[in-house]
């Protein structure tokens, strides 16, 4: 990367920002990325894991904008941040080379547009059934597509877990990767003999909680 990209990134992104703070929350994120590295960024609120001179990571908004030159918006997992966020990136040029200008919208924002869900459909023996959402026990997401599963049944839905962590109730909580629990039905949270934290359901069935989705679990259970 060109050390002259580097040398002055406030004013450089100052014209872009000028035409972004209109419309997005004082609490949004901002990042530019050129050729394979962020050149500029400005947090939110957000607990980011980002920084200038940082690699821009295949298959990111970034990457996706600065490969097909085209505007790119998607709700995205943890990888950045402790939870799923919503970006929005536009291509624009720096120096006369491609670039990628990268608005990142916290989740309680996007929350707030959209409703949510207050049943599923799900398929179950070539029937598609709408299910009641608190009759869910805990949504998964298995060979690439997703299941939810209500008094031991399995239905298949098309919406990823992505996507429903943005649009369920507050009492589904993400605690692993796979997984989307239901805290009304759960029984019991302990460790198990390799230490890692294990919650059993009403109806006996374990779910593995991850590390990073650990603090998720423990705040909205306040244990």
């Amino acid at each position: 990367m060109n050390n002259e990209f580097f040398s002055s990134p406030k004013d450089i992104s100052q014209q872009f920002i000028s035409i972004l703070k209109d419309w997005i929350p004082a609490y949004s994120s901002i990042a530019i990325a050129v050729e394979n590295s962020y050149i500029y960024f400005h947090s939110g609120h957000q607990n980011i894991n980002l920084e200038v001179g940082q690699q821009v990571q295949p298959g990111s908004i970034a990457e996706q904008v600065i490969r097909t030159r085209k505007r790119t918006d998607a709700i995205l997992d943890n990888s950045l941040f402790e939870t799923p966020y919503y970006g929005i990136g536009y291509p624009i040029h720096i120096l006369d080379v491609p670039a990628a200008l990268v608005v990142v919208l916290p989740s309680a924002f996007i929350e707030k547009k959209l409703e949510p869900f207050q049943f599923l459909t799900g398929k179950h023996e070539e029937e598609w059934n709408p299910v009641a959402i608190d009759k869910i026990s805990h949504i998964e997401s298995l060979q690439k597509k997703t299941w939810f599963y209500v008094d031991g049944d399995q239905f298949k839905t098309s919406i990823t877990l992505k996507e429903l962590q943005m649009r369920l109730p507050s009492f589904f909580i993400r605690i692993h990767r796979s997984y989307i629990v239901n805290i009304h039905f759960i029984k019991k949270m302990a460790r198990d003999l390799t230490s890692n934290f294990i919650i059993t359901l009403k109806d006996g069935s374990e779910l593995p909680v991850s590390q990073s989705y650990l603090n998720n679990l423990r705040n909205a259970l306040e244990f």
